[in-house]
């Protein structure tokens, strides 16, 4: 049986992360849970779930998710997949068998949590991540004729691929340079749709203009960066 790894990136998800942990399936071998120099009782609360809890003082979702892959990384025992989600309760943890299906059954390197409109909760995504999400999944159509529709954060990929990705970035762009770089290295994906709701607390990057135009910017970045490659 295929190893799953979680590993869930939380900065202030006290109130929400016990809900996320408590409702992924019993498929899972381990839940990581990287706490990103959360300030409230994320920590406590991730703890009393019986998840791997780990550090990262460093703020930022790639540092986060990097930190969750070094630990991996030094198991003796290697997962055949890692699956990264919120820890805001926006995704239905449920649903990661959903998510994990084609690698499983269709030997799909990548799959991505599409967050279609007609499974969103009303509200569940602000006007400038749809706006965002279209620009970025419009030029990596034009640009290298990719299918993506979304950048969710709900998404699984085969562990060896990961590793091949060399990830680097350590804030709001690890999304689309996973993305990007499946694309340069000629891995095979597909999208999943998902349903997504209203996140417990305020978002940390679309909830305030700093972070959308940051983000904007990163996102961005990165794809002109691959177009010039």
């Amino acid at each position: 049986m295929t190893d799953i790894k979680v590993i869930i990136p939380a900065f202030n998800e006290a109130d929400s992360i016990a809900k996320v942990i408590g409702e992924i399936p019993g498929i899972v071998s381990e839940i990581i849970v990287v706490s990103n120099n959360s300030t409230d009782k994320t920590i406590e609360h991730a703890n009393k779930t019986g998840a791997t809890v780990l550090s990262e003082d460093r703020k930022g979702y790639g540092y986060a998710c990097l930190k969750g892959m070094d630990y991996v990384a030094k198991q003796s025992k290697l997962p055949g997949i890692i699956v990264f989600m919120d820890g805001d309760y926006s995704d239905y943890p449920e649903e990661l068998t959903r998510v994990v299906r084609p690698i499983l059954e269709e030997n799909i390197d990548f799959v991505i949590g599409a967050r279609v409109k007609r499974l969103r909760e009303d509200g569940s995504m602000t006007p400038q991540q749809v706006f965002g999400n279209w620009l970025a999944t419009r030029l990596m159509k034009l640009l290298f004729g990719a299918t993506f529709t979304d950048l969710g954060p709900f998404r699984a990929i085969k562990y060896d691929k990961l590793l091949l990705l060399q990830m680097e970035d350590k804030t709001y762009g690890w999304t689309v340079e996973m993305q990007l770089k499946a694309l340069k290295k000629n891995l095979t994906y597909t999208e999943v749709p998902v349903r997504y709701k209203k996140r417990i607390g305020t978002s940390k990057v679309s909830g305030t203009v700093k972070g959308s135009i940051f983000a904007g910017v990163k996102i961005l970045g990165w794809i002109f960066k691959y177009s010039l490659k």
